[in-house]
């Protein structure tokens, strides 16, 4: 049975500049790749509304970002850029994360929300590292909405994901398990910052074997699961810790997602898998990232 992989056009219109990392391009490699892949079903989402947003966003942050957006675009902080179709973006982009959180709540398998923007930067009231909202921290607010009691959060993109830590680490059933490169930007997630008990960071320094990277990340998720088994695990599945790209030092390789995801399917087989897209900012080594984690999730 194909993977299902939600999708909205309007991720593909968010346009921060042609100089910027976080180009369209990103997620077309990524769309083409994955339509040669068998194992994969495109799916396009409906676009979120505000409800699932506001969950985990001030209103205030949102209207900014619209109006921002409608007036053309602009700074909102920093290298975080928004262009006119940036707001069409984060509803479709959130629309599709909603969407296979559902799947996967109802029983159907696992999925995968090949969107744009990235998000776990994003915290409450403010965008920064060009995430503009947290589409995984939605999901995690929506799945508890929807009454599932525990979800892990497994962050395994090259940058600390600030936000998410930020906005769990208070809330005992969310589980944050972050692979970083550190020192590095954004400068947080040290082993120490233990949230209520709920934040297992893994920082690492750049240019080691991809052998220490994986063995530690899985030591992580070990450590964060042992008598506590989640219901759902939302992976943000940024692909920059591979060798090569421009914005890590990382070492890792497609096929090591590829380990790492069904070792996450033998150590819980009854909790579903929804990954995210986050970082990765050489398209075609993203878009086969992305296709070696979903071969693994079939």
């Amino acid at each position: 049975m194909p993977v299902p992989v939600f999708t909205h056009p309007s991720c593909l219109k968010h346009d921060p500049g042609s100089e910027h990392p976080e180009t369209p391009a990103r997620l077309r490699a990524v769309l083409d790749r994955l339509r040669t892949e068998p194992a994969v079903e495109l799916r396009e989402a409906e676009p979120a509304s505000l409800e699932p947003l506001l969950a985990v966003h001030p209103q205030t942050h949102l209207e900014t970002l619209q109006a921002l957006s409608s007036k053309g675009g602009g700074a909102l902080f920093l290298d975080t850029i928004l262009s006119r179709d940036s707001w069409s973006a984060v509803l479709g982009g959130v629309g599709a994360v909603l969407a296979a959180t559902d799947y996967a709540m109802a029983g159907q398998g696992h999925a995968f929300a090949a969107i744009r923007p990235p998000g776990h930067h994003a915290l409450a009231a403010r965008g920064m590292g060009f995430c503009l909202v947290n589409n995984v921290v939605v999901a995690a607010r929506h799945a508890r909405s929807a009454g599932l009691k525990r979800v892990l959060i497994i962050d395994w993109d090259v940058h600390h994901g600030n936000g998410t830590q930020a906005l769990v680490e208070r809330d005992a059933t969310v589980r944050y398990v972050s692979l970083h490169q550190s020192p590095w930007y954004p400068g947080t997630g040290a082993a120490e910052e233990r949230g209520v008990g709920n934040v297992f960071n893994v920082p690492r320094g750049p240019g080691k074997p991809p052998s220490l990277y994986l063995r530690d990340l899985w030591t992580g998720i070990v450590a964060a699961t042992t008598d506590w088994t989640p219901d759902l695990v939302l992976v943000s599945a940024g692909f920059d810790a591979m060798a090569g790209d421009p914005l890590g030092g990382f070492t890792m390789e497609p096929e090591h997602y590829a380990e790492w995801t069904i070792r996450l399917r033998q150590h819980l087989p009854s909790a579903p898998i929804v990954g995210l897209m986050e970082g990765g900012y050489v398209p075609e080594r993203l878009a086969e990232g992305v296709a070696s984690h979903l071969r693994a999730l079939v």
